[in-house]
């Protein structure tokens, strides 16, 4: 009993520790040891309770909450069980046995939320896509590459055959980034998804009962959202007849699910919105949108549009940024592809991105709600801060970016615990080295990323991503 009594008068870290240490050394040897140990080294160190599992405080940082308002400089902020608890200033903030985190230097924005990808297909480290590449496996692997990017969530939309997303929807993976589906999208026979390989994919709807009918299968597998493409791909494939997607609309909202509409021309997004339309997969890439059309947007305020933005040749990604998740040899290919660009398919380029960049800024100054999605499925997880970077460059701010890309996505993916950093809401950051207020391209430089409470093993990840070569 001497060396218990002298316990007791220790400082509470070391009461703490010898207790931990000591009831290791006799719960194998002296049942009941432990209790009797524990009751008399606390009545002794009262003052000072243990470390509290899943309890966190992070202090320091520069924190953009991704609600209305400036950021709080020198934040505090407590994680408790994955979720956030409280948010303020450092000092103002404090919890009894929580584990401290220095973000002194560093900015905290939301996770952020990727609305639009066809993700499972590409085999991102060998670049094989095709027919026989969509696997759960695939899945996992982009799912984990979003979650480095940090990205908490992320919707696949309309090329998913079989049940293995709607799988992943009900378990998601530890670290990785949360997957939403729509299933399989919908048009005309063998004119939805562009390429070959997802072609089949798709619903093909020649009829109003065929069409109400996909609707309902698909509603009943509780999709996220119904996708349809509206789009005659340069005059290649049939467009969905307004008289088909009016089908699809009403059957949708009979069955409380939203459509969302590939779209390309303007006249189609015109006559969509009068059919009900919730949301657009695209901008309008024909021609400048007009006053009507924004007029339309404006009487009905829920439709959102997601910009994806297309590869804007004047900003192309770094080599050694890429290097983090992709094979020299993939990067390789990837910067002689773009080094073999005539001189007037790099204008027509620029003047694509133009065109759809106007549109942006227009939508964006009207108050139409803008929402964030990158298309991506042939590359994954990095185009997530080049559409970042393509934002601002049509004219949006650094903080209206920020927003579309967490609290509105979240808003319009239902995904209540996402979006924004506040009391009661899942613990999904990112910790930035630099703050993306001044410059967005420092979205790019994470520190660390953590994902419903718990950091990304991002190292970890680094080593899997980049070690593979194209056979």
């Amino acid at each position: 009993m001497f060396a218990i009594g002298h316990l007791s008068t220790r400082s509470t870290p070391q009461c703490h520790a010898v207790f931990m240490h000591l009831s290791n050394v006799q719960a194998a040897r002296r049942p009941g040891y432990v209790l009797a140990l524990a009751a008399i080294l606390l009545t002794g160190c009262s003052s000072a309770p243990p470390p509290r599992p899943g309890v966190v405080l992070f202090e320091g940082a520069r924190l953009i909450t991704g609600e209305p308002g400036p950021p709080i400089e020198s934040s505090a902020f407590l994680i408790e069980d994955g979720k956030f608890t409280r948010i303020g200033r450092k000092g103002e903030v404090t919890a009894e046995g929580a584990a401290r985190i220095d973000l002194t230097g560093k900015t905290v924005i939301p996770a952020l939320i990727d609305t639009h990808t066809h993700l499972g297909w590409q085999v991102v480290q060998t670049a094989r896509i095709g027919a026989d590449t969509y696997t759960r496996e695939n899945l996992v692997d982009h799912l984990n590459r979003l979650a480095y990017y940090g990205v908490a969530a992320t919707r696949n939309l309309g090329i998913d055959p079989g049940d293995t997303a709607y799988e992943l929807r009900a378990n998601p993976v530890a670290g990785a980034a949360l997957l939403r589906t729509a299933g399989r999208g919908m048009a005309m026979p063998n004119a939805g998804p562009g390429q070959d390989y997802w072609k089949p994919v798709a619903y093909g709807v020649t009829t109003d009962a065929d069409a109400r009918k996909a609707v309902q299968e698909l509603a009943a597998k509780k999709v996220d959202i119904i996708k349809i493409w509206v789009d005659d791909r340069g005059g290649k494939v049939k467009k969905l007849t307004p008289a088909l997607y009016r089908s699809i609309i009403d059957e949708a909202h009979k069955n409380g699910q939203q459509v969302i509409a590939h779209v390309y021309y303007l006249a189609d997004a015109k006559d969509l919105v009068k059919a009900g339309i919730d949301a657009f997969g695209h901008g309008i890439r024909d021609k400048a949108i007009d006053d009507e059309f924004l007029a339309l947007m404006k009487s009905h305020p829920n439709v959102y549009v997601i910009p994806n933005l297309p590869d804007n040749p004047g900003a192309p990604p770094d080599p050694a940024w890429l290097s983090e998740t992709l094979p020299q040899n993939i990067i390789t290919e990837l910067s002689e592809t773009a080094a073999k660009r005539t001189p007037e398919a790099k204008k027509r380029a620029l003047e694509f991105f133009t065109l759809q960049a106007r549109n942006l800024a227009r939508l964006n100054a009207a108050g139409v709600k803008i929402a964030f999605g990158t298309d991506s499925g042939e590359t994954v997880g990095w185009p997530v801060h080049l559409e970042l970077a393509d934002m601002v460059s049509a004219g949006m701010t650094a903080a209206q970016v920020l927003t579309a890309a967490t609290k509105t996505s979240a808003e319009v993916m239902k995904l209540d615990q996402l979006g924004t950093i506040a009391a009661g809401k899942s613990a999904d950051f990112v910790a930035l080295d630099a703050n993306p207020l001044e410059d967005i391209r420092n979205t790019r430089r994470i520190a660390q990323v953590y994902l419903r409470g718990l950091e990304v093993n991002r190292a970890e990840l680094r080593s899997k991503f980049g070690t593979a070569v194209k056979p």
